[in-house]
């Protein structure tokens, strides 16, 4: 089991307001699941932006390409088809 580590953190009484909606809604049972769920969701979106960051890069660094949009858009779909998403 991990550790459990508490800390002390303040809220305006807006954003009070709307953690115990999203409680009394049935999302979630009390305020520590509310902020893990955030932190969770964080750390996912961070990590999507950071992939697609990398893949950016990668883009950039090589070059600029001498095939022809649809020559690319072809590539595309082939590879598409064959790990299933077309």
């Amino acid at each position: 089991m991990p550790t459990i580590i508490r800390k002390t953190i303040t809220f305006t009484e807006k954003q009070d307001k709307w953690i115990k909606s999203q409680i009394s809604a049935g999302k979630f049972t009390n305020d520590s699941e509310y902020l893990r769920d955030l932190v969770r969701r964080d750390q996912a979106q961070k990590e999507q932006f950071f992939a697609l960051k990398a893949a950016i890069t990668e883009g950039m660094d090589s070059g600029i390409s001498d095939k022809s949009v649809p020559d690319i858009m072809k590539e595309v779909e082939e590879r598409m088809k064959v790990d299933g998403r077309l």
